[in-house]
């Protein structure tokens, strides 16, 4: 029970300095916004709100200014399912990536943030 209480009580702290010191967005001219917000929408982000890795990773995608569907796998029993599913195991975060009539599940913030960086700093 104490373990819980600490788990929690940290989830909220790593939350708490999240908001606080939040990433600006990147800027685009409008039409480079646009191009991003469409390829977006082949992204979906698996997260647990508290986890520090997510956090990590959500807070490259506002620094990127890259407006991904985010699915809550912990407190989400379909979202969590679909993970397991297809995704094929219960881990965050992952990015499930849409491309040419195929579907990668990619996990590891390191390795997310990585595909981001490379997909969309330039953009």
């Amino acid at each position: 029970m104490i373990v819980k209480a600490l788990r929690v009580g940290l989830g909220q702290l790593i939350i708490f300095i999240d908001f606080i010191t939040r990433p600006g967005k990147k800027q685009r001219p409008a039409e480079a916004q646009a191009q991003v917000d469409q390829a977006a929408r082949s992204l979906t982000l698996y997260q647990f709100h508290a986890c520090p890795f997510c956090v990590k990773t959500r807070r490259t995608l506002r620094r990127l200014n890259v407006p991904v569907a985010l699915r809550d796998a912990k407190n989400n029993e379909q979202d969590r399912q679909t993970l397991l599913e297809q995704g094929g195991r219960i881990k965050v975060p992952c990015l499930r990536i849409e491309e040419n009539g195929e579907t990668t599940w990619m996990y590891e913030s390191k390795v997310i943030i990585d595909y981001l960086d490379k997909r969309f700093s330039a953009a």
